[in-house]
């Protein structure tokens, strides 16, 4: 299973933003702070740019810095810009309805699925950027 590490990389990207909210950072500069590959930083700033949580500017004198304050921006803002699918997904190909599992597991996991995601969303939304600036700093 690969795992995905572009939701916490947000995370950490939009706190170093909300830490110096007048200051705009450079790719080159976040990819430092977070210890990954500016090409990564970069497609990230491209989803959260889209989603309007920041804005960017190229150039010299460019960078990207939050679009608005941290109290208003949610994890789920993120994590719905950069992750726009939901968690927990079924096959593509259903199972066979002949077996004795197959005919009645994808209404039990698609009921499961939708349970998690919801719970997963619920917690994000409760959850401000400025609350993890704050906690980040302890």
């Amino acid at each position: 299973m690969s795992q995905n590490y572009r939701f916490a990389m947000s995370i950490h990207l939009m706190t170093l933003l909300a830490a110096e909210p007048a200051q705009a950072h450079t790719s080159d500069e976040i990819a430092n702070s977070i210890h990954c590959n500016p090409v990564m930083v970069r497609r990230v700033l491209i989803s959260l740019h889209k989603a309007g949580l920041i804005l960017s500017h190229k150039g010299p004198s460019g960078g990207s810095r939050l679009k608005k304050p941290a109290r208003q921006i949610t994890l789920a803002d993120i994590y719905h810009a950069v992750e726009p699918d939901a968690l927990f997904h079924l096959p593509p190909k259903p199972p066979d309805a002949e077996s004795a599992i197959g005919h009645g597991i994808q209404p039990v996991l698609s009921s499961v699925f939708k349970r998690s995601n919801a719970a997963l969303l619920e917690e994000l939304e409760g959850t401000t950027l400025s609350q993890v600036l704050k906690k980040a700093r302890k």
